[in-house]
């Protein structure tokens, strides 16, 4: 996938918050860096705006998230939560972040969408028949492969999950202990069978990645 990028291009950021917020919570359990987010999507071009789309929760708790968010220099755009008759809620910015995309699209030479929801699709290439270039920032491990496959590039922010994410710590195999009781066992039954004379007994491949 190759893509022009220089200085001179101006550069809008679109942030599915819920979609970032919700991949880096199931597949790290940590919060997501939007500032490191921007700047990987924006690289040494010139941003002219980055909105992330937030649905007001019921509580009110994502004031601080706000506040943050802000400081950073990128907008804030909010709907309330729709709760329906039985209790069903529903929490949707797909169409409004399309229908910016599109009217950013003339203001820009290029709009990044911080997502991987295939939904986009239809809207990525809309923009770029409108002669805008599109590409895509999230965690490719969450992300539709509809949608990577129609962005002029992608960016996969799980090659360096540590650098986008906030309270990170990288899992570490641990070997179980009924792993090491069954690595014991091998050893001790390979060191009780009698060996001839040019024959050497060795711990098999089997059970070297259980002694680690």
């Amino acid at each position: 996938m190759s893509v022009i990028r220089h200085p001179d291009q101006r550069v809008a950021v679109i942030i599915d918050t819920q979609n970032l917020y919700h991949s880096a919570k199931n597949l790290y359990k940590s919060k997501v860096n939007f500032g490191e987010v921007v700047k990987a999507a924006v690289g040494d071009r010139k941003l002219i705006r980055a909105v992330s789309y937030v649905v007001n929760t019921e509580s009110g708790e994502e004031s601080a998230f706000f506040d943050a968010m802000e400081k950073i220099g990128i907008e804030i755009k909010t709907k309330d939560l729709q709760i329906f008759y039985g209790g069903a809620k529903k929490a949707d910015w797909d169409v409004g972040m399309a229908v910016d995309a599109i009217k950013m699209a003339h203001k820009v030479d290029a709009i990044v969408l911080a997502t991987g929801d295939g939904d986009f699709i239809p809207c990525v290439e809309y923009v770029k028949s409108l002669g805008c270039q599109v590409e895509a920032v999230t965690f490719g491990r969450s992300s539709s492969s509809g949608l990577r496959a129609v962005v002029d590039d992608f960016i996969d922010l799980d090659e360096d999950p540590k650098k986008f994410l906030i309270g990170y710590r990288p899992s570490r195999r641990r070997t179980s202990s009924s792993g090491k009781g069954a690595a014991k066992k091998a050893v001790k039954k390979t060191r009780a069978k009698k060996s001839g004379p040019s024959e050497t007994k060795v711990v098999g491949s089997d059970t070297d990645s259980l002694l680690g």
